[in-house]
């Protein structure tokens, strides 16, 4: 039986037949496109069992729930798979290592959970699976969570901590050979918004980012919002979710929600969200504005899936090629060993 890393609170964390389907790739939205493909028997089965299910926040938002299920230390079960804690600064983090992996290439992983929970620890195993699909090291950081420190101290705690991966890896002191920033949902969006705040404050670039299912416009205008009934999460949560992470700054402040942003002289941009979630459209949107602005990008639409569907254990047939997918990505974009 599949079950989500998200199911411990029911949250963020599902439709169609035939095993290894393959993404649909697009520039724009293309539904018909989409509907016609085919997903595996695991994944038409577990959004059945998703569907039985009431999805977050639908009648309340109990933020405490919330925070103690994804405060959660989920550890992989491989014991080969290396964690080691330290301190990216000021930013508690945890370092991720699955045998074979290049300390010189490194991700800075950030999490979800809406901007106001989630933490490195409950993110442990989905970090293995790309350190081991990718043979990379993946550095996931606590950044400081809202509505206590709302907008931009999370973006900026992520800003620090690639600043600090670039110069750190997983034994100390050394310069990475490549680096890469991914994320998924608010980890998604902060993904985005890390690639644009290191562009405007002349910092050192990543060689790519990987934004999954992510938010990015808090002016809630997707269509999807309406239109998508989400397994997973209701989109009754997203004025609730802005209104802790944002307070009283503008929603179409680039950095806060990334579709406004400009993408020029961003590295390439690969994006993964499932045909199945709410936040859908804001994948599309960000990517045909990314494309606009001349960035190389990638956006993949996942048939039959849904929310963060890569963070279910065990893992889908369609995540375990989400992840492949992700580490061809990761190294079509390093530099060759010198």
């Amino acid at each position: 039986m599949y079950r989500s890393l998200f199911a411990v609170v029911a949250l963020f964390v599902a439709s169609c037949g035939k095993p290894q389907a393959e993404p649909v790739v697009v520039d724009a939205p293309k539904p018909a496109e989409v509907l016609l493909k085919e997903v595996s028997p695991e994944g038409v089965a577990y959004l059945q069992k998703l569907r039985q299910r009431t999805p977050f926040g639908t009648n309340d938002f109990d933020l405490a729930a919330l925070r103690k299920g994804m405060g959660t230390r989920r550890a992989p079960a491989d014991p080969e798979i290396k964690l080691i804690r330290v301190m990216a600064g000021e930013v508690p983090c945890e370092w991720v290592a699955a045998p074979g992996a290049d300390p010189d290439v490194r991700v800075l992983y950030i999490h979800g959970g809406g901007f106001v929970s989630g933490s490195a620890a409950f993110y442990l195993t989905m970090a293995a699976h790309l350190s081991a699909a990718a043979k990379c090291v993946v550095l996931l950081p606590d950044y400081r969570l809202a509505p206590e420190h709302p907008f931009p101290v999370g973006l900026n705690d992520c800003v620090r901590a690639h600043e600090w991966l670039l110069a750190n890896g997983p034994s100390g002191p050394a310069t990475a050979r490549a680096t890469f920033v991914a994320g998924d949902s608010a980890g998604g969006c902060l993904t985005l918004s890390t690639l644009l705040a290191l562009r405007d404050r002349k910092l050192k670039l990543p060689a790519g980012g990987i934004p999954i299912s992510p938010v990015t416009d808090f002016t809630l205008a997707s269509e999807s919002l309406k239109t998508v009934v989400d397994p997973i999460i209701s989109s009754k949560t997203m004025p609730v979710f802005r209104e802790h992470y944002l307070g009283k700054t503008d929603p179409r402040d680039p950095l806060a929600s990334p579709v406004f942003g400009d993408y020029r002289g961003l590295p390439p941009i690969l994006f993964q969200t499932g045909e199945h979630e709410m936040l859908r459209d804001d994948s599309v949107r960000a990517a045909d504005k990314a494309k606009a602005d001349g960035a190389d990008v990638t956006l993949e639409i996942w048939p039959g899936m849904f929310h963060v569907f890569q963070s279910h254990e065990p893992l889908l047939p369609e995540a375990r090629e989400s992840f492949r997918h992700m580490a061809d990505f990761i190294r079509s974009h390093s530099p060759p060993r010198p």
